[in-house]
């Protein structure tokens, strides 16, 4: 029963309860508020709500004071001034001296009320009221800052969580706060309790942490039949784990023939390396085909994080791309035997400056013309081996040591020697794994615990997937419209979407403009055709070979576009276009690059990550909706304000005082970041939390430049000749030397003897 006497007194109230003005001082103070002796309430909340209403008008806090029983019932209930009672100085545990703290809240304060409890009822009158204070009361400016009213809301707190989500501190969120709301005495809390609670929140998940994350993936496998995840325990702790939800897998079957992996850290509070595994979508976006969390960065780590991935989508991806580190390439080759693994180009060929000595480095052209060697997508395994040894005996490089070895494992990242796999010019770097690392970080941060990360994790991936939904929503909703537009060219349209369209019309003009065809040979229903391109930025002329099937309508390039990216090049549509073909054949059209590549069930609102689908929630933003609408409808009349505000107030007292009295919620924080986390905190931990991991290259006294850097590194100055002191120094010249400033302040000394 509410307010009956008992000896805890859980209330939680909030400023906004008490219906105080920040303008409001002591002298006009209603006296509706001032309370009374002899006056009779229902229950000690009623009790409590009605003192504490005076004290923030009056400028001072409560404090729940003593209780009187008699036979176990309590009969009398104290509320004082928080600045009761006498100083307490704290001394030290070591010795038997005082602190020296000379600043207490409490004085001996004397104003308090007492009510007495009724034993036929239960309801309490006043008997004693003491409205004197010996120290001055709280101007109306500064209520905002007592006590009651920093005490934060529940849509305060759940904002703080909001904002950490999005790597927003507490701090930099009271600010926002504070411009949305229009000033800082409209916050309620201040910069410091906001960071007490985004505290809290960590202290409360504490040695749970674990325990929590798998509870809730668990929850995930029972209600999405779908989700995949699966962890490892070592000695009692975590020590990997991995997941996939239902629209990773989609997107994998759609979009996994190219699959780039790459470690990242500082994502959580133990250093556990994050490793998610990225493609490429329809729409050259990025794409998350699951995650996973590693404790080392061995092959055994790996191995086991790729057999989970192999798990949840039963399909290897012909070609898999990394950096160089050995462990993911052993661990590829054992896990995915029918994959291609490949090397990052851009890894591979940075360190080329700091490989080469700088002489032959600076005075030569070499480095461009290896650029060109190892980056062209045309080039035969026979051209570029002839190439390369004609370079290097060129410049007398045949005994280098890391040319040779990068020779020697030449099929592993040059694309003259994956020109045959389908779609592997898609990827070339793991610039799409930094990219997607990148975007994880935006939220996460090294601080967060694992659920915190899960959480910043899941807001990642649905920003992704609303850029996915965006784009499909342009891709199917804008029209085409061109005079010059060719027969194909609108097709291409009707079937890509519109960021391949546009490349894929690019093809198709380059086509009609700098290609024709300079020699044609027929061979049955095979016409050979020798394309010719025309470079316009430098007028040179390049040859291609066209195979055209004049039955089949089947077309094939020496350059090879199609089974690079996955649609056709311009030296194609240049034979179309001599063949007068309007349509692109069925046999070329990708399904990977259309506009239909994904089923429209996976945008649904009960797919994405942070909706709530409960009827609850659903209430909850219809109320803010229709007030916001209510608002803004009457933001320049007055008298209507004043009338809403009066009509809430009223509606507030109702649900307080009647039908939302029997259903009040848990707002201590435990129960705020419990209904936060989505997680009952009071769980049986059977699964510790990780160790602090030391990841590669985490020294913390020295660390190492790498070759890039070294690079990058500013030559030394050359000495220049200082005319003050007639010498070539690089620390100064004739406006700052020491002998010049020596010299003027002897001038000055001679000057004021003379003086004298």
């Amino acid at each position: 029963m509410i307010g009956s006497p008992t000896n805890s007194f859980p209330l939680h109230l909030d400023a906004e309860d008490c219906n105080w003005s920040p303008l409001l001082c002591r002298d006009e103070l209603s006296e509706d508020l001032i309370p009374t002796v002899g006056s009779v309430f229902r229950s000690l909340e009623e009790a409590y709500v009605m003192y504490q209403s005076y004290a923030v008008a009056s400028g001072f806090s409560v404090r729940v004071g003593q209780q009187k029983k008699y036979n176990g019932v309590v009969t009398h209930k104290y509320f004082r001034c928080n600045r009761a009672g006498k100083p307490q100085p704290k001394k030290k545990f070591d010795c038997s001296t005082q602190c020296r703290q000379s600043t207490y809240i409490s004085n001996n304060c004397n104003a308090q009320i007492c009510f007495k409890f009724s034993k036929e009822n239960g309801s309490l009158s006043v008997i004693k009221f003491v409205d004197g204070h010996n120290h001055s009361l709280v101007e109306g400016f500064n209520k905002d800052l007592t006590k009651i009213c920093r005490r934060l809301p529940f849509a305060t707190k759940k904002y703080i969580h909001d904002m950490s989500l999005n790597r927003i501190g507490a701090v930099k969120a009271h600010r926002l706060m504070v411009s949305m709301k229009g000033g800082h005495h409209n916050v309620n809390g201040t910069p410091m309790d906001f960071k007490n609670f985004s505290k809290t929140t960590r202290m409360y998940i504490g040695d749970r942490d674990t325990q929590l994350v798998i509870n809730r993936l668990q929850e995930r496998v029972k209600s999405l039949p779908n989700f995949y995840f699966d962890y490892l325990v070592d000695e009692g702790k975590l020590r990997s784990i991995f997941w996939a939800d239902e629209i990773s897998k989609v997107n994998f079957e759609a979009f996994g023939d190219v699959l780039a992996f790459d470690a990242t850290y500082q994502t959580n509070k133990y250093n556990m390396i994050f490793v998610p595994f990225t493609g490429v979508d329809n729409h050259r976006h990025c794409v998350t085909f699951g995650a996973g969390l590693i404790f080392s960065e061995t092959i055994e780590s790996y191995k086991w994080l790729l057999e989970c991935f192999l798990k949840a989508h039963n399909k290897q991806p012909s070609l898999v791309l990394t950096d160089q580190d050995p462990s993911m390439r052993q661990a590829v080759l054992q896990v995915f035997p029918q994959a291609r693994h490949r090397l990052c180009m851009w890894h591979i060929m940075k360190k080329l400056p700091s490989k080469i000595s700088g002489d032959l480095m600076q005075n030569t052209d070499i480095r461009a013309r290896i650029h060109q060697l190892v980056w062209s997508n045309y080039m035969k395994t026979t051209t570029f081996e002839k190439r390369w040894n004609d370079l290097i005996e060129e410049f007398g490089l045949s005994g280098h040591e890391w040319l040779t070895e990068m020779y020697n494992i030449r099929d592993r990242w040059v694309p003259a020697y994956f020109r045959d796999i389908p779609m592997c010019g898609l990827l070339r770097t793991t610039s799409v794994c930094e990219s997607s690392n990148c975007s994880f970080k935006v939220n996460s941060t090294s601080a967060n615990t694992l659920v915190q990360f899960m959480m910043c994790f899941e807001s990642r991936v649905e920003q992704q997937r609303y850029n996915q939904r965006t784009s499909d929503f342009k891709s199917s909703t804008v029209s085409f419209f061109s005079i010059e537009a060719t027969p194909i060219e609108k097709h291409a349209f009707q079937l890509y979407t519109n960021t391949i369209f546009n490349e894929v019309k690019t093809e198709i003009k380059q086509g009609m403009q700098y290609c024709y065809i300079s020699n044609t040979e027929v061979f049955g229903v095979t016409h050979v055709y020798s394309v010719s391109q025309v470079n316009p930025n430098n007028g040179s002329l390049n040859t291609y070979e066209v195979r055209y099937n004049t039955v089949e309508k089947m077309a094939e390039c020496s350059c090879r576009c199609f089974t690079r990216i996955g649609y056709l090049c311009r030296h194609v549509f240049c034979a179309f276009q001599v063949n007068r073909i309007n349509q692109i054949p069925q046999a070329y059209i990708s399904a990977r690059w259309t506009k239909n590549a994904l089923p429209r069930s996976i945008y649904r609102i009960e797919n994405r990550y942070g909706v709530d689908p409960s009827v609850e929630s659903a209430l909850r933003r219809e109320v803010l909706e229709l007030m916001n609408d209510c608002v803004d409808d009457l933001r320049a009349d007055k008298v209507g304000l004043e009338s809403l505000v009066e009509k809430m107030r009223e509606f507030k007292k109702c649900i307080r005082g009647g039908v939302g009295a029997s259903t009040q919620v848990d707002n201590s924080d435990e129960g705020v970041v419990q209904q936060l986390v989505g997680q009952e905190l009071n769980v049986e931990v059977s699964i510790n939390n990780p160790s602090e991991i030391r990841t590669k290259g985490c020294g913390k006294r020295r660390r190492i430049s790498g070759p890039g850097e070294k690079i990058r590194e500013k030559p030394p100055k050359a000495p220049r000749l200082c005319r003050s002191c007639n010498e070539y120094v690089t620390d100064h010249d004739s406006r700052n030397c020491k002998k010049k400033k020596k010299g003027k302040d002897v001038d000055s000394e001679e000057a004021s003897e003379d003086l004298d």
